[in-house]
């Protein structure tokens, strides 16, 4: 396995991206009976809840029982889109159905048992899902000095701790408490670009093609895939993507027809763009400008703009063998230019703070409290629920203090503040190097 070994000056030079050794990881892991006791601990405990709210009547999944409703109606041959609520939803559920058609067909499986059950078991699979994601963020991460941290140097032990510390995470336990897929999403975006595109398979780009079939927004991954040269996989993605599509409209003409011409466009139907927990560029702009009718289109526009150092830093990364770094700064522009990212969409957070995490060790005392400083700020505002402290709802938000607004848009202003921390280390220290050079 290729890694980036930091030079002296915590600058990395350019490699071949690492590759991570599913196969053998899951071999290691079938021998530490204490591991495997940690990781099935909590889905047993999942699935044990949702057949307990099954059997007690427990409100419980909101969004799992509307993805679980949309395969119902799929499955019965009735409409998606013609309300807004759909007429196999719990009362307690009734919410639009906002994912394609393909989603639909997708979630089938959620179909076969009860709304409540149908929670427990995707809780499983995203409770993996997180698991898994963390794992491939550790591999592609350079290897830990003979003298580093000895937790960190077991890939097997970093993942069972990072795994629990992020239930923590408010993107994480929302996402597992509504049935949400952002976690699975993650992954499978994760797993294609990290590993099995990493290796040039001829699957590469077939997960992300699914998941933008899923939800639209992992199709900027393709984008991705372009600029980091790998346009076979991009080809990839996009066939799949076409592909799924073009089934639906087979299947489903009527469904798939009024989505792409009359849903997709209204955002509306999603909920309201100023809430509290749509945390865009688009919602900062309308919870600024108290809805004002140019908002949304200056969001755009900033979006834009910010697409330009997002790309010099994703080909910056790319280019040092950083492939994480990179695909988190495609996660991230795009949570930003999205109309709407509720909350729980940040679920990519996570994979930052393993990153973050592993680069404490490589520093110099002096500097040391930087990147500690930084790493716990970034963890502690998707810890704190801020969001859930601020008032909301009711068109409250349009009246947010100076303060409230910096908090209640916190998520929005962390990725700007750590890219804009990281485009100023790189001009600090090119100006030394260019001073350096320049004394005699």
């Amino acid at each position: 396995m290729t890694r980036t070994v930091p030079s002296a000056d915590d600058r990395e030079a350019p490699v071949s991206p690492p590759r991570l050794a599913l196969r053998r990881s899951l071999a290691r892991l079938s021998v530490r009976p204490r591991s495997i006791l940690i990781l099935s601990v909590i889905p047993v405990i999942a699935v044990g809840v949702g057949i307990w709210a099954w059997l007690h009547d427990w409100n419980l999944g909101v969004d799992s029982a509307v993805y679980r409703a949309g395969a119902l109606q799929l499955l019965r041959g009735d409409n998606l889109y013609d309300a807004n609520t759909l007429p196999t939803e719990p009362g307690w559920a009734l919410l639009p159905f906002t994912y394609p058609p393909t989603a639909a067909l997708l979630f089938a499986p959620l179909a076969l048992v009860p709304v409540q059950v149908a929670w427990g078991f995707l809780t499983v699979v995203s409770l993996g899902a997180l698991a898994l994601s963390v794992r491939i963020a550790i591999g592609t991460l350079p290897r830990p000095d003979a003298d580093g941290p000895r937790w960190w140097a077991s890939p097997a032990r970093s993942t069972i701790v990072f795994f629990v510390v992020f239930l923590g995470l408010e993107p994480v336990w929302r996402t597992l408490f509504l049935g949400q897929i952002n976690l699975i999403l993650m992954a499978m975006v994760l797993l294609d670009i990290l590993v099995i595109g990493a290796r040039g398979s001829r699957w590469g780009g077939v997960l992300v093609g699914v998941a933008a079939a899923i939800k639209l927004t992992p199709i900027v991954f393709v984008g991705h895939l372009l600029v980091t040269g790998r346009w076979k996989d991009a080809l990839r993605a996009l066939g799949t993507f076409a592909g799924l599509q073009a089934l639906m409209f087979v299947v489903n003409p009527h469904d798939s027809w009024k989505y792409w011409t009359k849903t997709l466009p209204d955002t509306g139907r999603i909920g309201p763009v100023h809430w509290a927990g749509n945390q865009s560029l688009n919602a900062l702009m309308n919870r600024a400008t108290d809805l004002a009718p140019w908002a949304s289109n200056a969001a755009m526009g900033i979006g834009v703009l910010l697409a330009i150092p997002a790309l010099w830093l994703l080909i910056r990364f790319h280019r040092r063998g950083q492939p994480l770094a990179a695909v988190l700064v495609t996660a991230f522009w795009i949570l930003l230019i999205s109309p709407i990212s509720w909350s729980h969409h940040w679920v990519w957070v996570a994979p930052l703070v393993v990153l973050l995490v592993s680069r404490l060790p490589k520093t110099t005392p002096a500097t040391a409290w930087k990147r500690w400083l930084g790493t716990f700020l970034v963890a502690f505002v998707f810890v704190s629920c801020v969001l859930l402290i601020l008032p909301n709802g009711r068109n409250v938000e349009l009246h947010w203090q100076v303060w409230e607004n910096v908090l209640g848009d916190a998520y929005i202003l962390m990725p700007l503040a750590l890219a804009a921390a990281l485009i100023l280390r790189w001009w600090l220290l090119r100006r030394a190097r260019k001073r350096a050079e320049a004394a005699p």
